[in-house]
């Protein structure tokens, strides 16, 4: 396949670069997710919902058999995330054992909003107003629906839209 015939057929959610956590490696969102189901969250190591990653995990574990990513952008928007990316990937992985993606801390509302968060606000017309925001991709780039904070990873209305997605 051509790289412009690649280029028209990546969804324009995924036609992103993002840098790892902690890290100087970047991902082409195409590449890596295009054929997966994705949630997309927005994160933050010190917040009363940072308890969400062991169920955010506990259903990537679940799922990911069957192309169902996560994929964690912590944003310091609500100043509640480090400032230092070592302590937000220390808490991840050695806290939670976070193994789904994460990446670089990420501006998700406003007028400095990422242009993903952007391409999710307004395919959905809900910006983050807190951490912790989820966004349920279908498997062709489709950006389904927009679940806020108080919506828990456990959620059985999350875990029937996310099993629908994978159907489809």
């Amino acid at each position: 396949m051509s790289a412009s015939a690649t280029a028209n057929s990546c969804p324009d959610v995924l036609k992103f670069m993002k840098r790892k956590l902690n890290s100087q490696e970047t991902v082409n969102l195409c590449e890596a997710y295009r054929g997966h189901t994705l949630l997309i969250v927005n994160t933050a190591s010190y917040c009363g919902f940072t308890p969400q990653f062991e169920g955010l995990e506990a259903i990537y574990e679940e799922y990911r058999d069957r192309k169902f990513t996560i994929l964690g952008f912590p944003s310091h928007e609500f100043n509640q995330e480090a400032k230092d990316e070592g302590k937000t990937a220390e808490l991840c992985e050695l806290t939670y054992g976070v193994k789904f993606p994460m990446f670089e801390p990420t501006d998700v509302k406003g007028d400095d909003a990422d242009p993903l968060y952007r391409i999710l606000t307004d395919a959905t017309g809900e910006a983050p107003a807190w951490n912790f925001n989820k966004y349920l991709v279908d498997k062709k780039g489709n950006i389904l629906k927009h679940y806020p904070s108080s919506v828990t990873p456990t959620d059985d209305v999350l875990i029937n839209d996310i099993k629908s997605a994978l159907a489809m």
